[in-house]
């Protein structure tokens, strides 16, 4: 047997699709295989260690945003942004962009988003091209508000992490080849005890924590680790509701036979590959045989050309580029490369409170300066420990991504046999079916219809819809004329 190489399945051309168009987690996935070191098994939470806490006095006051270049006429919400040091030692600082509800913002609750990757920005992502109040134009250079950000039901904390993304940065550049799942979960946990200190009047607040794709590691390990550390230590009480995960990595083995069975299913590849991989690729471990390999290079080779975050979107290139972020329910597939250039802006920078002496280099999407150590190859453990606790778990899932499919999500439910207490239906959205639903026993699912990877950007309209039937605690609506089943 050979080490696993069946993790090469879709590497998106930096030809192909422009320079920062790559897909990170399966890079991500590739470079594990290479590594001596196993990374299956991720290192105990340390539930003993003593978390850092410094002075946070008047460093809420520095971070707040008079304005952000570019940003559109009558702005009703306060934005703060700056850096949370989690090691003092090391100087290794984490950046955030906090954004409030423009409505009612003392009385909502604070939510945690993080991006996956692993190593990619929540900023860029998260905020400036999914769930967040703006949108960069094709200009590079101005903002458009976005109707449908969830700043409107929630006050949004958006987290750049580990450092060495984004802007997040260490003084000591052997931290970002010590990356991992158990220092990202710890490093987040360490940021949220001194942010509440720097931000006193959230520390009463509901706190959820969504993501999406490798942040299907973080969210669950992130909750854990405060679930753990609210029963042991004297440290501030942190007050998590729920966690939402969307179009999530989960597990190994499901990931990978759900996205070549959703190749299947979508006529990406042919009866002949799919029975191949089938019959041949064992995905509970990270070997692989001969054949197996030939089967998934006749994959490869059948889906290079499509983008695989969204099988059926167009791809950034020459004749594509438009200026289609001013159109409500059209995703500009270049908006990548305007959230580029408007984040590596001088000014922009000054406003968010860059500390450009310390990063290794320009803002980037998603970094490569950061090295992998430890990572597991299935989280379902702790979805499973989470969801007998007290707190609201939901899974949701884009139905047109082919890089983490809606059928490797529900194959990793069902390893968690969870009862049905309502069954699968179809909820709205603006009068029309918003996607598809199911109510497990401690445990939601939820799809969003034609959405791809990154369900905010895709339909913004649909995403607000269950995102707000999360945050109310009821299942999204069954009818198109009521909020609520």
């Amino acid at each position: 047997m050979k080490q696993a190489w069946f993790l090469l399945v879709i590497v998106v051309s930096a030809e192909a699709y422009g320079q920062r168009h790559i897909d990170p987690l399966e890079e991500f996935l590739k470079a594990r295989r290479s590594k001596k070191a196993d990374m299956a098994e991720s290192s105990k939470l340390d539930m003993y260690t003593p978390v850092y806490t410094g002075s946070q006095d008047g460093l809420m006051k520095d971070d707040n945003i008079d304005g952000l270049p570019g940003q559109p006429e009558g702005v009703d919400f306060d934005q703060y942004a700056g850096y949370v040091t989690v090691d003092p030692s090391h100087g290794r600082a984490l950046f955030y962009y906090l954004v409030e509800s423009p409505e009612n913002a003392s009385g909502k609750p604070l939510v945690l988003w993080l991006n996956g990757g692993p190593g990619c920005s929540s900023l860029g992502a998260g905020a400036m091209m999914e769930l967040g109040p703006f949108r960069v134009n094709s200009d590079g250079k101005t903002l458009t508000r976005n109707n449908y950000g969830w700043n409107q039901v929630a006050n949004i904390l958006f987290l750049e992490s580990p450092a060495g993304v984004g802007f997040s940065y260490s003084n000591a550049t052997s931290d970002y080849n010590l990356s991992g799942d158990k220092r990202t979960a710890d490093d987040s946990y360490t940021f949220l005890v001194n942010w509440l200190e720097r931000f006193p009047y959230y520390k009463t607040r509901d706190l959820y924590i969504t993501g999406e794709s490798y942040a299907g590691h973080y969210v669950p390990q992130l909750a854990q680790l405060i679930l753990q550390r609210n029963k042991i230590t004297n440290q501030t009480v942190i007050n998590l509701r729920g966690v939402a995960i969307g179009n999530a990595w989960i597990e190994h083995e499901t990931g990978y036979k759900g996205m070549y069975d959703f190749f299947w299913t979508h006529a990406l590849i042919s009866d002949e590959t799919h029975d191949g991989i089938a019959t041949n690729c064992n995905f509970s471990n990270e070997s692989t045989s001969t054949a197996c390999e030939e089967y998934v290079l006749q994959a490869l080779k059948s889906t290079r050309n499509i983008y695989m975050y969204n099988i059926y979107a167009p791809i950034c290139n020459s004749t594509t580029a438009t200026d289609q972020m001013n159109a409500e329910f059209v995703f500009d597939p270049c908006s990548e490369d305007y959230i580029h250039s408007y984040l590596n802006l001088p000014e922009v920078q000054k406003a968010f409170h860059a500390n450009l002496t310390n990063l290794p280099g320009p803002w980037n999407a998603c970094s490569s300066k950061i090295y992998w150590i430890d990572s597991p190859l299935s989280v379902l453990d702790i979805i499973q420990e989470l969801m007998a606790s007290e707190i609201s778990v939901w899974i949701y899932s884009g139905d047109v991504d082919g890089r983490v499919p809606v059928t490797a999500t529900t194959m990793a439910i069902d390893k968690l046999k969870p009862s049905v207490e309502t069954a699968w239906y179809p909820w709205f959205a603006n009068g029309e079916v918003g996607g598809f639903a199911v109510g497990y026993k401690n445990l939601t699912f939820v799809t969003i219809r034609e959405s791809g990877h990154f369900v905010p950007s895709y339909q913004p309209a649909r995403a607000l819809t269950f995102f707000t039937s999360f945050i109310e605690g009821h299942l999204p609506p069954k009818s198109s004329t009521s909020s609520e089943p």
